[in-house]
């Protein structure tokens, strides 16, 4: 069953009852006026071990910590938003596996070839999917063709870099809405809605590599000091062809603007469980980051040499 991607955008205080989210308005609790059966009928319930994601974007809303704790129990990955609504914070649970201390040794024992060549199959199959993402959209897609067919161990061509320059150089040129793209960061709408998508693709994957027991800091190539999720950052690379093509549709579909309203995020929540092709079969994004996570755990431990990606349907 996949999980849900919740949002929470206005006032609301976030309590547990009987293993369920209980959302409760302020407006409602604190109004004299209303009788309290009417207060205690005006709240919604969710099941906590339904719940994959939760993002939470407004000053006022109040979580118990018990509820932040039954959500960590159930592994759920709780998202904190800035003042300008973007994605700032990431909390997962410290212990997500019973045999986790097995798995961070295999994590920690792994070979610098055998990370070199994980590296090498994450850059090809991520070039491959921004292939497939162009050539969906009827862009000319034959220049990265062979950049993903050729990536040697470790990547000492860059063909990241390369295949990246002509991908975004590319993507929207079909967009009248976009115009000129540059990818930055910092950088115009739609930088916005990608990074805003990347945000939650980061945390489903993150939440995974902690549900396979590996720990996320520890990556395979990225190694910022400063960074608490490389592994994510290495493992959700070929998956951001995806993002990118729900932001492809959503411009195509709802035009662009400057910041996020909260119709497009509802849109962009949907990440998670579009489906992807894994293995010859569709499963949700979200479904195929778990997918991921464990075919690394089976590699670290020498049970197979190959990760599993999802493909273009």
């Amino acid at each position: 069953m996949i999980k849900r991607t919740l949002y929470f955008g206005n006032p609301y205080y976030l309590s547990l009852t009987n293993a369920q989210l209980v959302l409760r308005l302020p407006e409602v609790e604190k109004n004299d006026t209303l009788p309290e059966r009417f207060k205690k009928e005006a709240y919604t319930s969710i099941p906590v071990e339904d719940i994959g994601i939760i993002i939470l974007d407004h000053k006022q809303i109040t979580i118990t910590q018990a509820l932040i704790e039954a959500l960590l129990d159930n592994n759920a990955a709780l998202i904190t938003c800035d003042s300008t609504h973007h994605p700032t914070g990431l909390m997962l649970p410290l212990c997500g596996n019973t045999i986790q201390n097995e798995r961070f040794r295999a994590q920690l024992d792994a070979t610098e070839p055998l990370k070199k060549q994980l590296w090498a199959q994450t850059i090809s199959q991520k070039i491959k999917n921004q292939a497939a993402m162009l050539g969906s959209r009827n862009i000319d897609n034959n220049y990265l063709i062979p950049l993903y067919r050729n990536v040697k161990s470790g990547d000492p061509d860059n063909c990241e870099a390369t295949a990246a320059a002509y991908y975004w150089g590319n993507i929207f040129k079909s967009l009248p809405a976009v115009g000129s793209f540059k990818r930055f960061r910092e950088g115009l709408s739609p930088n916005n809605y990608l990074n805003y998508g990347y945000a939650l693709l980061r945390a489903s994957m993150a939440r995974s590599i902690v549900g396979a027991g590996l720990l996320p800091t520890l990556g395979i190539f990225h190694h910022n000091r400063y960074n608490a999720y490389c592994l994510a950052d290495d493992l959700m690379e070929p998956y951001r062809p995806f993002v990118d093509k729900a932001v492809y549709s959503i411009i195509e579909d709802n035009g662009l603007n400057e910041d996020i309203p909260k119709e497009i995020k509802a849109l962009l929540l949907k990440i998670p469980a579009m489906d992807v092709l894994m293995e010859g079969e569709k499963s949700p994004l979200m479904n195929a980051t778990q997918r991921t996570a464990v075919s690394l755990v089976k590699c670290f431990e020498g049970e197979q040499r190959k990760l599993v990606y999802p493909e273009f349907i």
